[in-house]
């Protein structure tokens, strides 16, 4: 199965988005418990994800319990990473740093993120750095061919 880190602003998206027919992250969550790809995740990912849905802006669409519901999930049924590689200055970011060191310790096929200057990597150490939009397309190929 493919190995995918999603960042956390693919994550947070999907969340809000499963519901809604033509969200591209809703897609690729609603894809993920169908079980089309195995989702890896670290305890920072997990971490930012809650933070960000506890946040008055988020909670206007997903109340606190829907919100624990989604992280409950999460940790029950990605793949946890423990982070044992370093990645520095390659990312604009600091955080984004760290999201590409748990793709990269995870052995992932794909970072997917929303992130347009962690796009423009495109790959680092063996990591597909997609957006979503082409992460979708390469699983909908992969659903003709397959």
């Amino acid at each position: 199965m493919i190995r995918v880190v999603l960042d956390t602003n693919v994550l947070i998206s999907g969340i809000l988005g499963i519901r809604l027919p033509n969200s591209t992250p809703g897609e690729l969550i609603r894809r993920w418990r169908g079980q089309g790809f195995t989702l890896l995740l670290s305890e920072h990912i997990l971490a930012e994800t809650e933070r960000t849905l506890a946040k008055p802006f988020f909670q206007r669409s997903l109340n606190p319990a829907q919100a624990a519901s989604a992280v409950h999930l999460l940790r029950r049924k990605a793949e946890l990473v423990t982070i044992t590689t370093t990645v520095a200055n390659v990312a604009t970011h600091p955080e984004d740093d760290i999201v590409v060191s748990t793709a990269v310790a995870a052995n992932a096929r794909y970072l997917v993120t929303g992130d347009a200057k962690l796009q423009e990597i495109r790959r680092y150490r063996g990591v597909t750095i997609l957006s979503p939009r082409a992460f979708l397309s390469l699983l909908e190929q992969e659903e003709v061919a397959g």
